[in-house]
């Protein structure tokens, strides 16, 4: 069994299953003994507590070494029987007055250390008569000797008694603990997903971005997860890469540490404050440093013995991960100081530039122009590697450093810009409030505008996005007409995201009272939001036949989100092959640029043109991966859009609740849709269609027009066909403009359920002829079938109710695959009992199905982790996750299983 009598420990299942197997053998009367070892913080307090309240069927018996004791003989074995020392009379004479002797309960001659071993082992034995025992010591390291070796003799020697012996012992900075003959489990660090959930249960209220940097430096430690993280609640936040993190003042690790580093001589405390300084083990750079204050090479040998750093292939690094906080933050600040400037000092390569200029800003005390601008060519470095968080941090330092106030904004612009695409949200809505406060221009105050209205759409406030869009606009357009006209044109553009028509209306007339040159624009998407879908497809066209116009609305910095914008405009007109290859390009230089912001957004129309292309699974993955980012990052507008799609794919699967649960979260339209979709797939016509009539009142627009068929069907179903005809017109004008094969044949199969069945042959022609949006092909195949049956041609029928059944099937469609087979039966056809083995991808997590496929291609783990936001590690726990259930043991053997399509 699993120890789940309490709360869950994150990321040790394994450790959990094999106590909970002890604590079994030891209700059967096998008796079993464990060392649970570790470093400091890595979770064995927290393990042996688990197992202790697990066994409440146990007698559970609780000690532990203390330090001050542990030269005292007995005095743990005396805090660990305490409970039970009425029950030492009991044994037989001998080894009732050896023991009692031992433990002050009794007088006599000290006895042996085998007569007292044999006098545990008797007591023990006798307790468990009635019940399990369990003996839980936690710190042995700091056990007596004596109680030591009194606990192990019984250990080695328990049999079919029902007693379990479970002792945690720290691996370093702590005497050892010996205990050859008992079995041993070694904690180490959790995997990066387990440190996630432990953060995100603990620390759920810092920033994701936040989080990610204390997972990085705690190295998988559970207790400088939450130390670091109790940290930065304490102040604020530290953006520097060559800072280091505070320790709560009441740490106890923090002083064990301080303590260890204050009994080392003076040039060894200085050469860890420079390698905590510096951060990047490079130790040439280090030992240069530290010998411009007063340490030598000699040094690192003194901090090596004093088990505080490690040398490995030319690289210095801390044995634990809070040894380097301890190392910097017990240094006044003055020596902190000296250590940054001395690191500056050394660092003089031009390939440096970038790490000399943030150890140039820990070392200042007050504004220093050179030195932000030395940090602003750090951030245009940065930029050009593609990363946005580094980005921030730069700019927001050389605000900090900057003396004129001009140049504060700016810098606080420009990192609040850098901030919003690395996804770091309520860190770019702090920078954007502070740079608005220090530009008092309305020109200069436009693009801070500009990243709150950004902001303000992705928290899923799209009234407040464009109302900030509108009044900037105005307030800039006479001295920057240009500049005002890409404003209005973009609160257009928001508003036709949104679906408030009413708003894109008002931003094109603002543009024309203005007479601003870019108003043909803002028209245009107004019309799209708010004409009928003939005026609505021209002049969304007009804007996309215009190369220039949707992008040169954008500067750099938001140049993702306008092409995600366009790859969301050709989904409008049901171009999803043009919308899937514009919104992957996205996504690849999202990645690649570290645009956490933008891929949310991608990823959503990824999603939904890869559920229209018929490849689920791959949908179901991109989905996944973009909720699950989007909110990380508190990307509400994102998370919502992303619930729509996977509530989709879950009611063509014919799963209820999953269904219902996510289209709680989804927009209106999107829920609607994925609802009144399940509610026809399950045989409940009715529902769906008052469902879409509450959805489609009046003229049909273009975010809304999709829903017709299922629309259609459901009408015709329910015996309410005449509810309809009005939205047929406008789905075939709209299919007839697009000139996509599969919408035009969609549209062939509304009027062939609205009375023309002629069309039918004509429909499933054309799907034949382009092979993307297959659910719908087999949904005019199903349809076909159903109606050549009736009219008594059930060989025909067979042939087209055959190629639905194998698409729907291919699909986890299962309503709908159940209703093509019940029509192949009705035909006269016998159906055997299918399969069910489960394909492949079947068994991997979406993140899993993400990197097995990538991987299969011949990417590198650190490739892996570029792509996907991970780091190789995590890239690698999940292969090594993902191979078993693959049956495979390599990349090569990967590559053969054809998951890569």
């Amino acid at each position: 069994m699993t120890l789940t009598a309490t709360s869950a420990l994150f990321g040790r299942t394994g450790e959990t299953t094999l106590l909970g197997r002890h604590l079994d053998d030891a209700r059967a009367g096998r008796s079993t003994a464990l060392v649970v070892r570790g470093e400091t913080g890595i979770g064995k307090s927290a393990l042996l507590g688990q197992a202790a309240n697990a066994a409440t069927d146990f007698l559970v018996l609780r000690g532990a070494g203390i330090e001050t004791e542990a030269k005292l003989p007995f005095a743990g074995l005396h805090l660990l029987l305490r409970p039970v020392l009425a029950e030492i009379d009991a044994l037989p004479e001998p080894h009732a007055r050896a023991l009692g002797c031992a433990l002050g309960t009794g007088s006599g001659e000290a006895a042996g250390r085998f007569t007292i071993g044999l006098a545990v082992l008797g007591l023990l034995t006798r307790l468990a008569r009635t019940r399990p025992v369990l003996c839980v010591v936690d710190d042995a390291h700091w056990l007596d000797e004596a109680s030591t070796d009194a606990l192990l003799f019984a250990a080695r020697r328990l049999g079919t008694e029902g007693v379990m012996l479970l002792f945690a012992a720290r691996d370093l900075y702590a005497p050892p603990f010996p205990a050859p003959g008992v079995a041993e489990l070694r904690l180490g660090g959790l995997s990066p997903e387990a440190a996630d959930e432990l953060l995100t249960e603990r620390a759920g209220d810092l920033p994701r971005h936040v989080r990610d940097r204390i997972a990085e430096e705690a190295c998988g430690n559970p207790l400088a997860l939450l130390e670091l993280a109790a940290a930065q609640r304490d102040g604020r936040a530290t953006e520097s890469p060559y800072d280091v993190a505070k320790l709560p003042t009441h740490s106890k690790i923090q002083h064990t540490f301080a303590d260890r580093i204050a009994a080392l001589p003076e040039s060894t405390r200085t050469l860890l404050l420079v390698a905590a300084a510096d951060g990047t083990c490079d130790t040439g750079t280090v030992l240069a440093a530290a010998g411009l204050l007063g340490a030598s090479a000699e040094d690192l040998h003194v901090a090596e013995d004093a088990e505080l750093l490690m040398f490995t292939d030319n690289c210095i690094g801390f044995r634990h991960p809070l040894a380097r906080t301890a190392a910097y933050r017990t240094a006044s600040m003055w020596r902190r100081i000296a250590a940054h400037q001395a690191l500056a000092q050394v660092l003089e390569d031009h390939g440096d530039a970038d790490r000399r200029a943030w150890h140039l800003a820990a070392a200042s005390t007050g504004p220093d122009e050179s030195v932000a601008s030395a940090l602003e060519s750090s951030a245009e470095h940065a930029r050009a590697r593609g990363g946005y968080s580094a980005v921030a941090a730069a700019y927001e330092r050389a605000a900090d450093l900057s003396p004129d106030r001009r140049e504060r904004g700016r810098r606080l612009t420009e990192a609040a810009r850098a901030a919003a695409d690395a996804g770091q949200l309520d860190r770019a809505c702090s920078l954007v409030r502070q740079a608005a406060a220090q530009l008092t221009d309305p020109v200069e105050s436009a693009w801070p505008a500009l990243i709150h209205a950004t902001l303000a759409e992705d928290f899923a406030r799209p009234a407040e996005a464009q109302q900030i869009l509108v009044d900037t606009a105005t307030s800039v357009a006479e001295r920057e007409p240009e500049m005002a006209g890409k404003l209005l044109f973009w609160a257009a553009a928001s508003a036709l995201a949104a679906g408030e028509a009413g708003a894109a209306a008002r931003a094109a007339e603002t543009a024309e009272a203005l007479q601003l040159p870019e108003s043909r624009g803002a028209r245009a998407l107004a019309t799209a939001a708010n004409g009928a879908v003939p005026d609505a497809i021209r002049a969304l066209r007009e804007v996309l036949d215009d190369a220039e116009l949707p992008l040169a609305c954008t500067d750099q910095p938001l140049a993702l989100r306008g092409r995600t914008a366009v790859a969301g405009w050709h989904l409008l007109l049901g171009d999803h092959t043009k919308a899937h290859e514009l919104a992957l390009s996205v996504t690849r230089d999202s990645r690649g640029e570290a645009a956490a912001g933008v891929l949310p957004r991608a990823l959503a129309v990824v999603a939904r043109t890869e559920l229209h292309l018929g490849d689920h699974g791959a949908a179901l993955a991109s989905a996944t991966e973009g909720r699950r980012l989007a909110t990380d990052i508190g990307q509400h507008q994102s998370a919502a859009e992303l619930a729509g799609v996977l509530a989709t794919l879950a009611a063509i699967e014919g799963d209820e609740p999953r269904t219902t649960a996510l289209a709680g979260e989804a927009p209106p339209v999107q829920a609607a849709v994925a609802l009144s979709l399940l509610d026809l797939g399950l045989g409940r016509p009715d529902a769906a269609l008052d469902r879409l009539a509450a959805l489609l009142p009046g003229p049909e627009r273009l975010e809304t027009v999709e829903a017709v068929p299922t629309m259609v069907e459901a009408a015709v179903r329910a015996g309410r066909a005449d509810q309809v005809g009005d939205a047929v017109v406008a789905f075939t004008t709209w299919a007839e403009r697009n000139g996509q094969p599969w919408a035009l044949a969609v549209a062939l199969r509304c009027r062939a359920l609205l009375g023309e069945p002629r069309l039918f042959a004509r429909a499933v022609e054309l799907h034949h002829a382009e092979p993307g949006r297959p659910f719908e092909r087999a949904r005019t195949e199903l349809l076909h079938g159903e109606w050549l049956r009736r009219e008594r041609h059930p060989g025909q029928a067979r042939t087209l109710l055959r190629s639905a059944l194998t698409i729907f099937e291919r699909l986890g469609a299962r309503p709908w695959a159940e209703r093509a087979r019940t029509e192949l039966r009705a035909t006269g056809e016998s159906l055997g009992a299918k399969a069910h083995a489960p394909e492949l991808a079947e068994r991997l997590t979406p993140q899993e199905l993400r990197i097995v496929r990538l991987a299969a291609t011949g990417l590198s783990n650190r490739d892996i982790g570029a792509q996907l936001y991970l780091s190789p590690r995590t890239v690698g726990y999940h292969l090594y996750k993902a191979y078993p259930k693959l049956g495979v043991a390599s990349r090569v053997e990967l590559a053969k299983l054809g998951l890569t399509s």
